[in-house]
């Protein structure tokens, strides 16, 4: 199945998504390529959120040992990641290289299992925090994200099932999402924001 083609039809993209990302630069900087169809997801949809559930990141210029990483950017996120899969394997000697590109309002985190040297062969690997444990399934991550629409794992890999089986999903780039709070809208009902002005921009 062509599952881009199928995101596309459940979730369709919005007027000004999408990000432009130098590729070359990023994953210079992380010492890896990312999946071919992650690119294209953010060629199209860019960072942003599913249904105001599920955040999806785009990377930012990995920074080496001894700097500070954006707080909740993709390498804070894969870093933590990696403490988490410390603490629930305490025997295993080596952790594996995680890089994480979602998490959502259950405190998951997806996650790729990046130890193959070919890219669009990573398996996704998510922390359930309901749970306490790591599942990895054996797709990449537009495929999951479809068939988690489509409700066809054996059970919900995530800690709601808000996005479970659903026939179809909304995305906002996280731009939008704050141009429509800084408008006074709440961007996920339409309706006025009772909130707005309250906390700032």
């Amino acid at each position: 199945m062509p599952w881009f083609e199928e995101m596309r039809r459940i979730m369709p993209s919005h007027p000004g998504a999408g990000d432009t990302v130098d590729w070359d630069a990023i994953e210079a900087s992380w010492g890896t390529r990312f999946p071919s169809d992650y690119k294209e997801f953010i060629a199209e949809y860019g960072e942003g959120a599913i249904d105001d559930y599920l955040a999806l990141m785009v990377p930012e210029t990995h920074v080496g040992p001894g700097g500070e990483s954006s707080y909740l950017g993709m390498q804070h996120e894969s870093e933590n990641a990696e403490d988490v899969w410390r603490a629930a394997n305490p025997g295993v000697a080596e952790t594996p290289h995680l890089i994480a590109w979602g998490v959502d309002s259950s405190a998951d985190i997806l996650c790729w299992l990046a130890t193959d040297t070919q890219p669009d062969k990573w398996p996704v690997v998510v922390w359930s925090r309901g749970d306490a444990r790591w599942t990895e399934y054996a797709c990449g991550m537009v495929e999951f994200v479809c068939r988690l629409f489509r409700a066809e794992f054996d059970e919900c890999p995530l800690g709601d099932v808000s996005l479970w089986g659903i026939g179809s999903a909304r995305f906002l780039h996280k731009e939008e999402e704050q141009r429509l709070r800084k408008a006074g809208i709440s961007p996920w009902t339409g309706e006025p924001d009772p909130y707005a002005g309250m906390f700032g921009d």
